[in-house]
């Protein structure tokens, strides 16, 4: 396998408190990777790491390929304006500007207004319409849908596919759980410096127990039971009901989902 990222190794300290504690992992190329962890994990860090934007103690990261990178909240001046952002990005990289990817970003519609004057969902948009300019090959997308409405995230989740389906690699940083779920090949669980978790959300699942949320409303109302065994929990509810003469109006069985394994994770692994 052709990794466009390598990682190994990788040690950073702030002062005498260590935040990365021997990190090793690899990127195919092409993939969705998704970097979680609670605040303070440590996961920014190693973003900030690979992007080369941070010197690290010990350890070796090879990147293989152009990058592109998301700009944080406040990192253009206040009163420049959206595509005189793009055009001076386009400048730099000596690249063309592709128009379609700016209309699908929303980016024309911000033309009359200065940086300072847009939302949070309209910087993020800006913010990865300038990641895409130069086109990279590996892609460093930190937080990428915060503040957009359903739309936009709808949106941004298809311009996302298309980039891999066009081989770009992604590496994503996410707090939304359903978000990397949806999109992602594989993740990383960092907790306290050090990686507890690395595979596909299913090998997860398959880790953390199959669990799942049996939902039966009744004549009496609405309950919920969680259970790792749903064969017998349900043919149990199911006779217990009978037996009370309680008729049953509807059932609906929700498996556990990756926020939750997230948390069970970190959990039982937190020092």
């Amino acid at each position: 396998m052709y990794h466009a990222i390598s990682v190994h190794g990788l040690e950073k300290n702030y002062g005498s408190h260590a935040v990365l504690k021997g990190v090793d992992f690899d990127v195919a190329k092409g993939e969705i990777f998704a970097l979680l962890g609670v605040n303070g994990a440590g996961k920014t860090t190693t973003l900030s790491c690979m992007e080369g934007l941070k010197k690290y103690e010990k350890g070796n990261i090879t990147v293989n390929g152009k990058m592109g990178i998301q700009l944080q909240s406040a990192s253009l001046p206040a009163y420049i304006k959206p595509m005189e952002a793009v055009r001076l990005f386009a400048k730099w990289n000596k690249s063309s500007i592709n128009q379609s990817t700016l209309a699908t970003l929303g980016i024309p519609e911000l033309k009359n207004k200065c940086y300072a004057e847009l939302s949070t969902g309209q910087k993020r948009r800006l913010h990865l319409a300038l990641a895409l300019t130069g086109n990279p090959d590996i892609l460093f997308l930190d937080e990428p849908t915060a503040g957009l409405d359903v739309e936009g995230r709808a949106s941004l989740h298809d311009l996302i596919r298309l980039l891999k389906a066009d081989g770009k690699t992604i590496v994503l940083a996410s707090h939304d759980m359903a978000e990397v779920e949806a999109l992602c090949d594989r993740i990383v669980i960092l907790n306290e410096g050090r990686i507890i978790f690395e595979g596909t959300a299913a090998e997860l699942t398959e880790q953390m127990g199959k669990h799942y949320i049996i939902h039966i409303k009744t004549e009496q109302g609405s309950e919920s039971f969680e259970t790792d065994n749903i064969e017998d929990s349900l043919l149990s509810l199911l006779g217990s009901l009978k037996q009370k003469g309680s008729r049953i109006r509807d059932i609906k069985v929700d498996r556990g989902t990756l926020e939750q394994h997230f948390i069970e994770m970190t959990r039982r692994t937190k020092a």
